[in-house]
């Protein structure tokens, strides 16, 4: 079956790296179907050993199982995530199921499992290092949660709810995708142009140009990189509405793409998972294994946010109507009238606007700071390498050394938007780091969708769009920093409302006004950044942030309240979002980060279910891991960089979260930092 099938060779590419050019989708079934049945063999000797269950031949074998197909299982969701075909989406479909159902069978297999949990019963006695007991920890937890203990029946029920799962899951993203990728409005006219700015004219010209169209349309997409900046900036009111009704309408249309019922059954078998567990809700069952645990926790966080946030917001609605006012607009503010208005309230108290910043933020200029930052603080360097294989031209390969030169990591760098692309931004492995067996060092992603410049000329990132190339980055280093000896405890794989704190924690750096003046270059004249226009952006730095509070944590709040709901059936999800958001007084002038319809956090998988609250969770640790180094007097200081390295980006899984984030802040964390950095408690 190897014969021919590039997925089924060792891959002598530079750092074994996948080789793109060779694999089709019609590879990857076969490959699939042999590194399941090879993991089946591998499970059932795990099994089957006549000799007492012990560390090593049980719950390390089971770490080293599958090494495989997740290397296929990687490549191909990597691939259907960036470069998605009809032929891969085909695959993607037929294979949800049997990748669903054999992941149903690693966690319930009867024999491991004994052994497992017979290792679990004396724990207590066991002489096992510390990362030894945490993955035996884990893999029993995860296998339990998975169905191991449940009576066959139940067993059978829960497996074939996953399966199903999986499929819809499919579903949900696929068509999220076609929607996306259906919508255009395609602008000609001087006066459907009104308001653009150049920077926002290039981007959507370079846009139509990319699909083929005349060279006098301008393109707008469904991409937040085209959106944002259109709702921004566009005079035309009735425009702005049509592209803000688009793009919060996806997933919501009749026909083919509708995700409304298939939500609605997610939901539906989600609870009947956690009833099977013995919970009364979805949230109950997925918050017990998160450092939240509860959902009152998540609730109590969450509406203290919102309530401040309110108060932030209607502020921010007297100045926002006063723009209005001034500018001869008499009617109420709408969704789609907000940001264009915002706009206005910006230039006006802070003199900025985005098309005096872009120019000092130049895509190329700032990778190489978010480079030189991981290499002033973890002595990290990153060496661009054309000649290996990547999946799209646009992707660039580094290789990462530390700082006695030795490999670390390889990087790859996707950053733009383009057809056959999911919208978002993320981080993703192609390999993890580990050593159990053998040396293993990661092959990390960051997935931007940056609207890509003309030709010749440089692609101009938002502030926005510089913050989330620093968020990203903290997911990669993440990765690429990982030194676990076990694979399933290296890297992000880490509890869900922990993950977010590298991240999050890595924009600070951007924020601060040393590190962009001198990184952030006009890209025309290579002057830095002006002081003063620093300092502008220093004071501007809570404008709005009531705005986009509200709008995340409305979203955080509804993903909570329909997870929690203990009803056999799940509601109509246009319904209950509307009822939930009256109930919570949400203003309708701000909207949501996301709607349930498109909520790919929620409904692509489980990860995000019941947790997209983890944002604002991690923006507590992450605020306060900064008061470190602002203690320290220097946020490149080498014993707190250390710190965060060893217990934080290093450590993986392999450390409970509460205990690590203890070991490298020396307390646990507080909730005021984060409360500061919003505006919403006085500094």
């Amino acid at each position: 079956m190897s014969a021919g099938n590039p997925l089924l060779q060792d891959w002598d590419t530079p750092q074994r790296l996948p080789p793109f050019a060779l694999v089709q989708p019609a590879h990857f079934a076969p490959a699939f179907e042999l590194a399941m049945a090879e993991q089946r063999a591998e499970l059932d000797a795990i099994g089957a050993n006549p000799a007492p269950p012990t560390f090593v031949n049980t719950v390390a074998a089971l770490d080293a199982s599958g090494r495989r197909l997740a290397r296929i299982e990687a490549l191909f969701h990597t691939l259907n995530a960036s470069v998605s075909t009809p032929a891969l989406q085909a695959v993607q479909r037929d294979m949800a199921a049997p990748l669903a159902a054999h992941g149903s069978g690693v966690a319930m297999h009867a024999g491991v499992f004994a052994r497992l949990d017979a290792l679990m019963s004396r724990v207590e006695d066991s002489a096992l290092d510390a990362d030894q007991r945490r993955l035996l920890e884990r893999l029993h937890l995860e296998a339990v949660r998975q169905g191991a203990k449940l009576a066959p029946d139940a067993q059978r029920r829960y497996a074939a709810i996953v399966q199903r799962l999986a499929e819809l899951n499919t579903r949900f993203a696929q068509n999220v995708l076609a929607d996306e990728a259906q919508y255009r409005l395609v602008l000609r006219t001087e006066a459907e142009l009104d308001g653009l700015p150049p920077f926002a004219r290039a981007v959507m010209r370079q846009a139509a140009a990319e699909r083929g169209l005349d060279a006098q349309a301008h393109l707008v997409t469904l991409s937040r990189s085209h959106i944002v900046p259109f709702l921004t900036f566009s005079a035309r009111r009735d425009l702005r509405e049509q592209a803000w009704r688009a793009w919060v309408g996806r997933g919501e249309r009749e026909g083919a793409s509708d995700n409304r019922e298939i939500a609605r059954e997610i939901l539906t078998l989600r609870n009947e998972q956690a009833r099977l567990h013995g919970c009364a809700s979805y949230a109950d069952y997925a918050l017990a294994d998160t450092m939240a645990q509860t959902k009152d926790a998540v609730q109590g966080l969450l509406m203290r946010v919102w309530n401040a946030a309110l108060q932030a917001t209607e502020r921010e609605r007297e100045a926002v109507r006063g723009a209005a006012l001034a500018h001869g607009f008499l009617d109420p503010v709408e969704a789609w009238d907000w940001r264009f208005y915002a706009e206005k309230v910006r230039q006006a108290q802070y003199a900025l606007d985005e098309a005096t910043l872009k120019p000092y933020f130049p895509l190329d200029a700032m990778v190489q700071a978010v480079f030189a930052c991981a290499q002033r603080l973890f002595g990290i360097r990153f060496e661009h390498r054309p000649d290996w294989p990547v999946y799209h031209p646009d992707v660039k390969a580094y290789e990462v050394r530390d700082a006695n030169g030795e490999h670390r990591a390889v990087f790859l760098h996707d950053n733009f938007a383009r057809e056959g692309k999911r919208s978002g931004a993320w981080m993703n492995a192609l390999r993890w780091a580990h050593h159990n067996g053998l040396r293993q060092t990661p092959v990390i992603l960051n997935t931007n969708n940056f609207a890509k410049g003309a030709p010749g000329q440089p692609t101009l990132l938002s502030l926005d769009d510089v913050r989330t190339l620093f968020h990203e980055f903290g997911h990669g280093l993440h990765g690429m920093l990982s030194d676990t000896r076990y694979e399933r405890l290296s890297g992000t794989q880490v509890l869900r409302d922990f993950v977010e704190l590298p991240s999050q924690l890595m924009e600070h750096w951007i924020a601060d006004p040393a590190v962009m003046q001198q990184h952030a270059r006009h890209w025309q004249t290579g002057e830095p950044i002006p002081a003063e226009l620093v300092q502008r952006i220093k004071a501007a730095e809570l404008f709005n942030q009531g705005y986009e509070t509200v709008r995340y944590t409305a979203s955080a709040l509804v993903d909570l309240a329909i997870h929690a709901l203990e009803d056999d059936e799940a509601p109509d999800i246009t319904v209950f979002e509307r009822d939930t958001l009256a109930r919570l007084g949400a203003p309708a002038d701000c909207g949501m980060n996301h709607r349930l319809a498109h909520f790919q956090h929620l409904f692509v998988g489980d990860g995000y279910a019941s947790g997209y609250y983890v944002y604002l969770w991690a923006e507590v640790l992450d605020c306060d891991a900064f008061e470190a180094f602002k203690e320290a007097g220097d946020l490149f200081d080498a014993a707190t960089a250390q710190r965060l390295r060893q217990h934080i980006l290093a450590s993986g899984n392999s450390v409970e979260p509460g205990a690590a984030f203890r070991a490298f802040r020396g307390r646990d964390p507080q909730i005021e930092p984060m409360l500061r950095g919003r505006g919403l408690i006085p500094a």
